[in-house]
């Protein structure tokens, strides 16, 4: 199935008025039993679906960060950032709760019932004083209860994390999702103290240093976190309760190493800006997203550097191209930029070709 832009056939670029059931390079992606939320970033809003689609095309139900379905522009086209978005990319639903990183605000936001009325104002604000400011770490220094680029949200172990892009770091509440803006993270993983946000600890890549982590994923012992920025997946084995070391490393041959491999045939185990990664039973999926695939593991990975054991949107692992380098298909990708395994279910969301596509596993 697909929603928004058709499929397949030529590159359908988005118009300037947008409907209920266009997107414009989606970021982020969750799928339900039955409800499917999507981040559609370049038209700064999020889009809701109570029941999953019944048919491709399908228009949403529920349009946040907007006034209505055709109205489009950051910060709701002037009408400011208390009910408007900048280029919303993590969405997550948990408890009830509909969790949105609201990027380029440099906010997560938190609606305590997933909306069914369009233009519902958020119930709490995390990162930000309130809800009109919208300053990068609070316009002023890293700190604590701030963000930067805040790109990915998961709820792991019973953990609330968050990729804080920007700073350069994973932010994590124990006993799930905040219920007040007050409360401050338990964890800071990636950074020596709340306070730094250096590439890479200022130095070169590491087992506990981050370029731009990205997304969050895992199982009740471990933490996944997709380091967009230096090419690879890192994991913890039990979740850290410090800023550690991670034990295991996909997509790079050791935990010292982030080289990009531009021009070379693809491979099983090599990843180009992996952006998204999820978990559900003992599968993995991950978004490669330059490689213009999805990678999957039918079985969670236990050593390092191990291959995937599947690929979508490329005939095999050695192609790379978006598109497939020929046209727009039913089963190729331009930049999957986000992604959600439930059940047996995979929604993807095709952030260059303006859709989302759910794929059935048989």
């Amino acid at each position: 199935m697909w929603i928004g832009a058709p499929a397949p056939g030529g590159l359908a670029l988005p118009s300037a008025r947008p409907s209920a059931s266009r997107l414009y390079a989606p970021r982020g992606v969750w799928l339900g039993d039955d409800l499917l939320v999507v981040a559609d970033s370049g038209n700064h809003r999020v889009l809701i679906w109570h029941g999953l689609p019944a048919v491709d095309g399908a228009p949403a139900d529920v349009v946040l960060g907007q006034a209505d379905a055709t109205s489009e522009g950051p910060a709701a086209a002037g009408r400011g950032p208390e009910r408007g978005l900048h280029l919303p990319t993590g969405v997550l639903v948990t408890d009830g709760r509909l969790v949105v990183a609201d990027a380029w605000h440099h906010r997560v936001l938190v609606w305590n019932e997933v909306p069914t009325v369009t233009d519902t104002a958020p119930d709490l604000v995390l990162g930000q004083p309130d809800a009109d400011a919208v300053r990068e770490n609070r316009g002023g220094p890293c700190g604590p209860d701030t963000f930067y680029w805040p790109f990915g949200v998961a709820v792991v172990g019973g953990r609330f994390y968050v990729a804080d892009t920007g700073n350069r770091r994973i932010l994590g509440w124990s006993n799930g999702l905040p219920s007040s803006p007050g409360r401050l993270p338990d964890l800071v993983l990636g950074q020596p103290d709340p306070t730094r946000r250096d590439e890479n600890r200022g130095g070169a890549a590491g087992p506990a240093s981050f370029r731009w982590p990205h997304d969050l994923a895992g199982t009740a012992d471990r933490l996944l976190v997709a380091d967009a920025g230096n090419h690879r997946l890192l994991g913890w084995a039990p979740h850290p309760d410090a800023d550690g070391d991670a034990d295991l490393v996909l997509g790079q041959p050791d935990l010292a190493c982030s080289g990009e491999f531009p021009y070379a045939p693809g491979r099983a185990d090599v990843l180009r800006f992996p952006y998204a990664v999820d978990s559900y039973g003992h599968l993995l999926a991950v978004a490669d997203t330059a490689n213009n695939r999805v990678l999957l593991w039918e079985e969670l990975p236990r050593r390092s550097s191990t291959p995937a054991t599947g690929v979508l949107g490329q005939p095999s692992f050695a192609e790379t191209g978006e598109n497939r380098w020929t046209r727009v298909e039913a089963d190729t990708f331009c930049w999957p930029y986000g992604l959600s395994v439930r059940g047996d279910r995979l929604a993807v969301a095709d952030s260059g070709n303006n859709r989302v596509m759910i794929w059935r596993r048989v």
